[in-house]
């Protein structure tokens, strides 16, 4: 009897990770379903990363407020609808939440994009690389902003895809699990697009005078 009671603690022991994983959001989520008024403390959590998402895509701040205001308003009115289905493939502090979010976010954005499509967009690497500069080295400073909107100029010439993957890993830092949930595609298919684009991006910025070297077709 003593080894069939081990084997049933050792059965249950390896089953738990399996049946308890948890949304790092889900005491927020659960407040705020009970009370609307707490989903404050998931926009204050999430503000920065879907503006910053909405930004980058759109390159104009009253476009990119516009939708990260949408973004959260859909999310408090269908929170009710929302269903946590984290995995303990996904890590640590995976959520779900955060994955259903920027679903809706690249929504909002697409729909932003439709709106003002007429409208000339400021350059997305313009006003990345206005930053203050360190009086104490000028030069060094105002080469580094160069070199970033240069770079961003490059991800913004990025097919849809390629350039979202590369916002939502590099700015707001989501794992390739999540990106995988926003944009429906498979985590190799997630790495695949992150690859190809660093390799866009790369190639779109180098010296003219390397131009005639040969290089592995991007596809």
């Amino acid at each position: 009897m003593a080894r069939r009671a081990l084997w049933r603690s050792g059965a249950a022991e390896a089953a738990a990770p399996r049946l308890a994983h948890l949304d790092q959001d889900r005491p927020l989520v659960e407040a705020a379903k009970r009370e609307p008024a707490r989903f404050d403390a998931l926009y204050r959590r999430y503000l920065a990363r879907v503006y910053s998402y909405a930004y980058y895509e759109l390159g104009d701040h009253h476009a990119a407020e516009d939708a990260t205001e949408a973004t959260f308003v859909s999310a408090l009115a269908n929170l009710h609808r929302f269903e946590e289905r984290a995995r303990p493939a996904d890590g640590d502090g995976a959520s779900t939440f955060r994955v259903w979010l920027f679903q809706i976010a690249r929504n909002e954005v697409a729909g932003e994009r439709r709106r003002y499509r007429r409208r000339p967009m400021e350059p997305i690497g313009e006003t990345l690389g206005a930053m203050v500069a360190d009086p104490l080295n000028v030069e060094e400073e105002a080469v580094r902003r160069d070199e970033a909107r240069a770079a961003w100029r490059a991800v913004g010439r990025l097919p849809g895809e390629r350039r979202q993957a590369m916002v939502l890993r590099f700015v707001d830092e989501l794992s390739t699990a999540e990106i995988a949930g926003v944009l429906g595609k498979s985590e190799g298919s997630v790495r695949v697009l992150i690859h190809r684009a660093l390799r866009s991006v790369a190639k779109d910025m180098r010296p003219a005078n390397d131009s005639g070297k040969t290089s592995e077709p991007d596809a």
